[in-house]
Parts: structure tokens; sequence; C-alpha cells
């Protein structure tokens, strides 16, 4: 298993408050043949030193460790980036609020063994104020975000090749997963919790008019990737739950 080598990308901005929690959920990963990258927006707070107080720890383990800092337009921007600079088969990326599971790593490569995925994502702990949920991953038809968990997202190398982040929204994670299914290529479901996300984000910014913002992006998504006028109703339900549990 060893052989894969598999990239991760953590973009950062101003992240000092939990980033030490995402780095270490990489470095003890059970998995080790891994290379790491910290892609940091030139933070004004304590995130890029933190990032490199780590750097002895990841050279013990024998992982390549990588930290940027400069200015970018935006979180997408970033991993751009972060991909770029990778070299792995296979490359995850985990956001500076969120984390691993230890052994979720191992897990990929071992369905990539088995199944040589185009795409993976799994299941996800979602923890909120209120209590932690486990969000399922599915593939149906029927397209909708909420079968899908970016944190737990990994996509081999020769997929980015033919598909980067197009810096139109916060939401074009959900774009890049959607024309990577137009396009038919391999995504496969692992149903086991891969990582722990923070409920509270830029995609839950609570006022109505970030809401109106979001239900067009996610409405110019579909239509542009030639989905039905009538996804204009799953765009809406989604965005007004958030807004509920925000």
């Amino acid at each position: 298993m060893d052989s894969i080598l598999v990239s991760i990308i953590t973009p950062t901005y101003n992240s000092e408050k939990t980033l030490s929690q995402t780095i270490e959920s990489v470095l003890f990963q059970t998995y080790n043949n891994i290379e790491y990258i910290i892609v940091d927006g030139l933070s004004s707070d304590r995130t890029v030193e933190i990032a490199k107080s780590y750097s002895e720890a990841f050279k013990l383990r024998n992982i390549r460790y990588t930290i940027v800092s400069e200015k970018d337009r935006g979180m997408y921007d970033a991993l751009n980036k972060g991909i770029k600079l990778s070299s792995g088969v296979i490359v995850g990326s985990i956001n500076s609020d969120d984390w691993y599971e230890l052994d979720t790593v191992e897990k990929v490569v071992k369905k990539y063994l088995e199944t040589h995925f185009d795409m993976l994502y799994g299941d996800m702990n979602v923890i909120m104020p209120s209590g932690n949920m486990i969000k399922k991953g599915r593939l149906r038809k029927y397209h909708s975000s909420r079968d899908w968990n970016h944190p737990t997202t990994f996509i081999t190398r020769c997929t980015y090749e033919q598909f980067q982040y197009k810096l139109e929204s916060l939401y074009d994670d959900f774009d890049l997963y959607t024309r990577i299914k137009q396009a038919g290529l391999k995504i496969v479901v692992l149903n086991e919790v891969l990582a722990n996300f923070r409920f509270g984000g830029m995609s839950t910014q609570k006022s109505i008019r970030d809401v109106i913002t979001r239900i067009k992006a996610r409405y110019r998504i579909y239509r542009n990737n030639g989905y039905s006028r009538l996804y204009l109703i799953e765009c809406v339900l989604m965005e007004l739950v958030k807004y509920i549990l925000s």
C-alpha cells in the first residue's frame, strides 16, 4: 500500500485557533506515504508560526511538508496552487477548521487499489453547537450536495489535470464535483466517517443577503451543467435548512 503517494492540501487564512488539530490529524495518519502542503493567504495572526512549529515532527515521520504564504484570491485559488505543487497519485484537501480521522488516508488508498476511482468521498461527522451528526455520503442519479461531503473528498492527479476550481463562487467545490460527475468519471462512495466538519463556516453565514447569493450560485452551477430549472427548489431548500441550523 505504501507505494501510493497521497498529497494533502490545507488552505489557511487567520486559522490560529483551529489549525493545530487539522495539522495533527495529518501528522498522525496510520498511512505513511504522504506529503502535506499548507497554502496560506498571508495571515495576520499566528497561523504560519503554528504551521512552521510542526516542521520537525513531519521530518521525523519522513513526510514532505511544505508551507506557502502569499496573497491569493481565496480558498479555491489556494487549493489550485496546492494541487500544482503536489505530486501524489491521489490528492485530498482538508480545511483548517476540519480534521481527518487518523486512518482516513489508509482507507482511501485501500479503496483506490480495489477500485481505481477518479474521485472518492465518504461520510462526515458534523460538529454543531446543538450536538454532532453523521452526514452520509451517497451517489444517485438525483444530484445534490446533500449526498457529497467536500472534507472527505479525494481526487486523482489525472482527474485534476482535466478539472480545476473555477474561482467563481463559494460553491466552486460543488461545481467541480458536478463537472466530474457529468463527465462520467468513476466516483466511489466509502460509507465510513473520514472527516470531521465544524458547522458554521463561510457557507453558513447567517444573513438573508448571503442566503440569496448562495441560492443563485448553486442554481447557476446546476444550469451551467445542463440540469433542469426544477433544481431551483433544491437550492432554496438547502440554503433555508442551513439558515435555520446556523
